[in-house]
């Protein structure tokens, strides 16, 4: 599994360790956006599966959005980005699915118009971070919902010391995160899993 150096040494840098397994990166990844980071993340999701013939990349609301259309424009094609709640602009049917949030211990209903996702896709799915997997989980089940393919899922930062990676992998979809947190401590900092 390639690992982005160039993202390690920015989550070692910027990112900031709080209590309960929270790793804030907000600095750079998903409040204020290091566009050209994203670009590097978006070329490194791409080398990983440009092999794949994705014909849309599906992301959560909202962190996940910037870096799937960073990554949309390697591919060239487009961003479903799944809601969090059905609004009046949603017209017609949806697919909807629960993704419980592991940072906000919630959980939300997520839905994508089903003008969005047929059975002819071949879809990526994108996100910024993956810790008990259901975001992603939700994801794929939207994804099954419209008869569609699941091609893959790449994920920017995987806690590594959480489930949710193993859960995805066990479930046949190929996972490709590009920095891999094996254990992070506000008092000893953060260590990545060593390349594969």
């Amino acid at each position: 599994m390639t690992q982005m150096q160039l993202l390690m040494d920015r989550i070692r840098r910027d990112g900031q360790v709080k209590e309960g397994n929270i790793l804030k990166v907000d600095s750079f990844l998903n409040h204020q956006i290091d566009v050209g980071l994203l670009e590097e993340i978006g070329k490194e999701f791409h080398r990983q599966f440009a092999d794949r013939n994705v014909t849309k990349i599906l992301t959560i609301e909202a962190s996940g959005i910037a870096i799937a259309c960073i990554a949309a424009l390697f591919f060239h094609c487009p961003v479903v980005f799944a809601k969090k709640s059905k609004t009046l602009n949603i017209a017609g049917d949806v697919y909807s699915s629960k993704v419980e949030s592991f940072t906000h211990k919630t959980t939300s209903e997520v839905v994508v118009s089903k003008q969005f996702l047929n059975s002819s896709d071949k879809i990526l799915i994108i996100d910024d971070f993956l810790a008990n997997g259901k975001a992603i989980m939700g994801l794929a089940d939207l994804v099954h919902q419209a008869g569609a393919e699941v091609v893959g899922a790449g994920v920017v930062i995987e806690k590594g010391f959480q489930d949710g990676g193993k859960k995805i992998r066990e479930m046949g979809i190929d996972l490709h995160s590009l920095a891999i947190v094996e254990s992070m401590d506000p008092s000893t900092g953060i260590q990545f899993r060593k390349e594969d």
